[in-house]
C-alpha cells in the first residue's frame, strides 16, 4: 500500500469530496496588461503568451517584468494563486495553468485568469493537466480560429478534494516525474546543441579544404511544387489517395496522383515556413507552399539535406508584407560543394547524429516520451478518488 493509500484510508476512508472549482476558489480577470507594457526588471508580469510558451506547472520567476506605474492599475496575483491562459488555437491549450509560487505579486495580461483558491496550489495546477479537467472543460469552450473558456465556465468544473495531507504527498510523487522529465529535456536540448555545433564545423570548416563555391542553382534543380486544393487532401492514405502530399511544413496528407517520383528535398517558401527543410523520396505530391530541390550533378540527398538546413535560407526571405522564397533568388546563393565521397561520409555521419535527437522511437527522444507517458498515466490514476456520498 503507498503512502497515498495510506492517507486516504486514515482521513477519508468513506471517500473524497468533489466541489465546483466556483466553491473552492474565485476566479478574476487579467486586464491592461500589453506585450509592449513588458520590461527587462521592475514589478513581476507574466503575459498569457507566456503561460503556454514559457511557464510549467509551477514558477517562481518571472520572463518579464513592467513599470510600477503600470503595475498599479493591474490586478495582482499572489503567492499560491494560479495564472490560468483562457484562449489558444489549440482546445488542448485552453486553460493553461502555472501555480505561482514566487515570493511578491505578480501582474497578469488579459486573455488570462487568476485563480485564488484554498487548496495545495501545485495540486490544483497538476489538477488542471489531468484528462478529469481536460474532459470538463471541453463542453465549455468557445471561438472558431481562437478557442476561449470564461471563468464562470471554469468555475463549474469539479475537482477532487482530498484533506490537505493527501494533496502534499501527491505533489511530492508528480513532482519526482516532473524532475526526471525536465532533466531528460534538459539532455535532450544539450545533445541537439551537439549535434548543431557538430553540423556547423562539419559543413563548413570541414569542407572548406575540399570544396568550392558555386551556387545552388549549379547543384540543383529547383522549382515551386503545384497547388492542389485542400478539399483534395486527405488526412489517411486510402486506395484513392495513396500518394503523400507535401507542403512547406513537411507532410499535409494523401492524394490521388503525384508529380515526383524520386528522393527530394523540399524548403518552406512562405510566411513563418521559409527555409524549413525536409526530404521524401518515392511517389509524391509538392505543393505550391515549398520550394522542391533535386540533384544536377552528383549529389548525396542526406548531405543535401543537412547543408540546405544549415545555411538557415529562410535569411533570403523577400523582405515584404507576406515574406518568402523566390526561386531564383535561392538558385543565386552560394554554397560549397565537395566531392561525392565527402557528401556520403558526411551524410551518414549527420544522419546517425540526427537520429539520435529526433527520432522518436529510439534513444533520449523514446525516453523522454515514455517518461511523459508514465506521468500522464500516474497523474491521472493520483487524482481519482472514490467519490463521498451522501
Amino acid at each position: 500500500m503507498s503512502r497515498i493509500d495510506e492517507l486516504i484510508q486514515e482521513l477519508c476512508p468513506r471517500g473524497i469530496e468533489y466541489s465546483p472549482l466556483g466553491e473552492v476558489g474565485e476566479f478574476t480577470r487579467g486586464s491592461g496588461l500589453q506585450k509592449a507594457d513588458l520590461r527587462e526588471q521592475g514589478v513581476p508580469a507574466v503575459h498569457y503568451g507566456q503561460i503556454h510558451t514559457h511557464y510549467g506547472v509551477w514558477a517562481t520567476e518571472t520572463k518579464s517584468f513592467t513599470d510600477e506605474s503600470i503595475a498599479a492599475k493591474l490586478r495582482h496575483a499572489k503567492t499560491g494563486d494560479l495564472l490560468i491562459a483562457t484562449t489558444s488555437e489549440d482546445d488542448e491549450a485552453v486553460a493553461k495553468a502555472t501555480a505561482w509560487l514566487g515570493g511578491a505579486d505578480v501582474v497578469l495580461s488579459g486573455d488570462a485568469y487568476i485563480y485564488r483558491h484554498t487548496l495545495e496550489p501545485k495540486y490544483m495546477a497538476y489538477f488542471f493537466q489531468s484528462s478529469m479537467f481536460q474532459d470538463q472543460k471541453r463542453r465549455f469552450i468557445s471561438g472558431t480560429k481562437v478557442r476561449r473558456v470564461s471563468g464562470a465556465s471554469l468555475a463549474k468544473i469539479r475537482i477532487p478534494v482530498p484533506p490537505l495531507e493527501v494533496q502534499r504527498e501527491i505533489v511530492r510523487v508528480l513532482d519526482k516525474f516532473t524532475q526526471l522529465e525536465a532533466e531528460l529535456e534538459a539532455e535532450l536540448e544539450a545533445r541537439r546543441a551537439q549535434y548543431e555545433h557538430y553540423r556547423r564545423e562539419l559543413l563548413s570548416g570541414g569542407e572548406a579544404a575540399s570544396g568550392r563555391i558555386i551556387p545552388l542553382g549549379e547543384i540543383f534543380e529547383m522549382r515551386a511544387g503545384t497547388h492542389i486544393k485542400a478539399a483534395e487532401i486527405s488526412d489517411e492514405p486510402t486506395e484513392e489517395k495513396p500518394y503523400p502530399c507535401y507542403g512547406g511544413n513537411g507532410l499535409r496528407g494523401y492524394v490521388s496522383s503525384y508529380n515526383y517520383d524520386e528522393s527530394v528535398i523540399f524548403v518552406g517558401r512562405q510566411g513563418a515556413l521559409c527555409g524549413n527543410v525536409h526530404r521524401a523520396e518515392g511517389k509524391i505530391y509538392a505543393t505550391e507552399h515549398a520550394v522542391v530541390v533535386t540533384p544536377k550533378v552528383a549529389v548525396d540527398m542526406s548531405w543535401a539535406f543537412h547543408k540546405l538546413t544549415e545555411m538557415d535560407l529562410n535569411q533570403y526571405k523577400t523582405k515584404s508584407a507576406q515574406p518568402g522564397l523566390a526561386v531564383g533568388r535561392v538558385k543565386q546563393v552560394e554554397a560549397q560543394y565537395v566531392p561525392i565521397v565527402d557528401q556520403r561520409r558526411h551524410g551518414e555521419v549527420l544522419d546517425k547524429l540526427d537520429t539520435l535527437v529526433s527520432d522518436i522511437s529510439i534513444g533520449l527522444p523514446a525516453e523522454l516520451g515514455a517518461r511523459r507517458e508514465q506521468y500522464e498515466y500516474y497523474r491521472d490514476r493520483l487524482l481519482t478518488f472514490k467519490e463521498l456520498t451522501s
